[in-house]
């Protein structure tokens, strides 16, 4: 005795690869944003607040919306390293000037 099945039929797999590559080349052509709040509250008294914002874009998008914090950070971008690490290096050479300029009474005394 054999029963009909119940469950639902998988969507055909020919084309929907194509769909997803157009929604996300879409998504990333116009951008997502989406935000929400969190809050925690006792007794009317606010104990955490968590503010997240998400945009999902491509990165000529994002640029043309103003948004580049990538290529300042550090941790994200080579080319921010760098400037970093030149700064620094300006910073110290600073630092060492100074202390070589000082005299050498005051040296002593550190």
């Amino acid at each position: 005795m054999t029963s009909a099945s119940r469950l639902p039929e998988p969507y055909p797999s020919s084309g929907s690869g194509s769909n997803l590559a157009d929604i996300l080349e879409r998504v990333l052509d116009k951008g997502v944003v989406i935000a929400g709040d969190i809050q925690v509250n006792l007794l009317d008294i606010e104990l955490l607040t968590i503010k997240l914002r998400l945009i999902v874009a491509s990165i000529d998008k994002a640029k043309e919306m103003g948004i580049d914090w990538w290529e300042d950070d550090p941790a994200l971008s080579s080319g921010a390293r760098r400037r970093e690490m030149a700064a620094e290096n300006r910073r110290l050479k600073l630092q060492l000037e100074q202390y070589e300029n000082e005299p050498e009474e005051v040296r002593r005394d550190d």
